[in-house]
């Protein structure tokens, strides 16, 4: 939730930038360091989508449903 809220944050900051009355050379500085920080919160939520992609692969057993029948094969077969 707390990505959301801040997602939602910069986009009503982007939003109401314009019409702030800041000077032209203030509004650039403001709108350039905005996109910073929202390439480094877009960066900073890939690599926890990554990690997590990465966690979900080491427990997926794609043969769940053939379980028993493997385990029955493999004490015949000692």
């Amino acid at each position: 939730m707390k990505k959301a809220r801040t997602l939602l944050t910069i986009g009503i900051w982007v939003a109401i930038l314009p019409y702030l009355g800041f000077p032209s050379s203030w509004k650039n500085i403001l709108f350039v360091l905005t996109g910073l920080g929202l390439f480094y919160f877009a960066y900073v939520l890939y690599k926890q989508a990554k990690e997590i992609k990465n966690d979900n692969k080491k427990s997926f057993d794609s043969f769940s449903e053939n379980r028993e029948f493997r385990e029955k094969s493999e004490k015949i077969s000692i």
